[in-house]
C-alpha cells in the first residue's frame, strides 16, 4: 500500500528527484495549455506561486522583464535554480499589494484547502487589470480515485495528498475576490480508450485596469 504524505512532506522527499521540466504527458498538457493563454497577456511582473523546482520560471522570463518565485519548500527551492526565488506561504504570500500584473501557479492549488484565502492571497498581490493563470488537478480525480504519486531519490512510491476542488468552486472564489474568469479550460488525455479532461486551467483578470 502506498503511503500519503502532507504536501510539505511530499515536497521534501520529492525535491531531489523533481525535473525542472515537463516530465509526463499530463503535464506537457498542462504547460501547453497554460502557454497558449500567457503568450495573449502582456505583463512587466509576474510571481509564479507554487514555483517547486522553477518550470515556469524560464517560460514566464521569456516575456516578462521581471519574475518572481515563491514556494513554501526549502528542499525545492534549493533544488532549482538560483534566480529571484523566496520561501513564503502562498495563503500569506511575503509581498506589498498590487506588487505584480501576472500571477502565474502550476498545479499547485489542490495544495490549498482554503481556496478562498487563496484566491483572496492572489487578488491582493495582482494589480488592477492584472492576470491570473492557473491549473488544478481535474475533480475527476476524486471521482475515479486516482492519486498523485511518485518515486523518492532510493525508489520508494508514495503519494502526495490534495484538495480536490469543483470548478465551480473555482469560478466562485474568483468572483469573490474580485476577479473576473475569462476562460476555463480542461485539458484531456487519453484514459483507456477514452479521451477524459484531466485538469482544470483558469485564466482570470482583476478588475479596475481597463483591459
Amino acid at each position: 500500500m502506498t503511503t500519503t504524505l502532507d504536501p510539505r512532506a511530499a515536497y521534501e522527499l520529492w525535491a531531489d528527484v523533481y525535473p525542472a521540466e515537463a516530465h509526463n504527458p499530463l503535464m506537457a498538457a498542462e504547460e501547453q495549455t497554460v502557454r497558449d493563454i500567457l503568450v495573449r497577456i502582456s505583463a512587466r511582473r509576474a510571481l509564479d506561486v507554487g514555483t517547486g523546482s522553477g518550470r515556469y520560471l524560464p517560460i514566464l522570463a521569456a516575456r516578462v522583464p521581471l519574475v518572481v518565485g515563491v514556494d513554501l519548500s526549502m528542499a525545492m527551492l534549493k533544488a532549482g535554480p538560483a534566480s529571484r526565488r523566496v520561501r513564503g506561504d502562498a495563503c500569506r504570500l511575503p509581498f506589498s499589494a498590487l506588487a505584480f500584473d501576472l500571477v502565474n501557479a502550476s498545479l499547485m492549488v489542490g495544495d490549498v484547502s482554503n481556496l478562498n484565502a487563496w484566491t483572496r492571497e492572489m487578488a491582493r498581490v495582482l494589480s488592477p487589470g492584472g492576470h491570473i493563470v492557473y491549473s488544478d488537478f481535474h475533480p475527476v480525480w476524486s471521482e475515479r480515485g486516482w492519486q498523485r504519486t511518485f518515486r523518492t531519490a532510493d525508489g520508494v512510491l508514495r503519494a502526495v495528498a490534495f484538495t480536490p476542488h469543483a470548478i465551480e468552486s473555482h469560478v466562485a472564489a474568483l468572483q469573490a475576490s474580485g476577479l473576473s474568469v475569462l476562460t476555463v479550460r480542461e485539458p484531456k488525455l487519453t484514459v483507456g480508450r477514452t479521451e477524459t479532461p484531466v485538469l482544470t486551467v483558469v485564466h482570470a483578470v482583476k478588475s479596475g485596469g481597463g483591459r
